[in-house]
């Protein structure tokens, strides 16, 4: 059964930092994008950043970009994403995700297969 696992969510004040991890088990992602979503209270589900199987190519949404970075470790089916100066309007319930299908740039939501349960990140002012 394959499963994924966020940790590193919390409270921190504007500006500050945070490292969510997203463990992965059940099968191997070294082939895999891998991807970090985002859902703010009584909004929909967003793109926040991508990452490709060897970690040579990422991509990010604009309201993180220079902000925000993602990478991966295969060798421990994790990935990862450093959020530095955090603001109040990144509060969310942060998702990490991955497509089943290998080398393949996923772009859209749709093409992700597997999701976390979610860690929360709420940025206070």
């Amino acid at each position: 059964q394959v499963e994924l696992v966020e940790s590193g969510g919390g409270l921190v004040q504007a500006g500050g930092s945070l490292r969510l991890s997203c463990a992965g088990s059940g099968r191997t992602f070294s082939r895999n994008t891998m991807g970090w979503f985002r859902q703010a209270p009584e909004k929909e589900r967003v793109f926040v950043a991508h990452i490709n199987w060897s970690g040579g190519m990422t991509n990010y949404a604009d309201p993180v970009k220079g902000r925000f970075t993602i990478s991966r470790d295969n060798a421990k089916n994790t990935w990862y994403l450093q959020m530095n100066s955090l603001k109040p309007e990144d509060t969310a319930v942060y998702y990490c995700a991955a497509d089943s299908h290998d080398f393949r740039i996923s772009s859209s939501e749709a093409q992700y297969d597997y999701w976390g349960q979610g860690t929360q990140v709420t940025v206070s002012s």
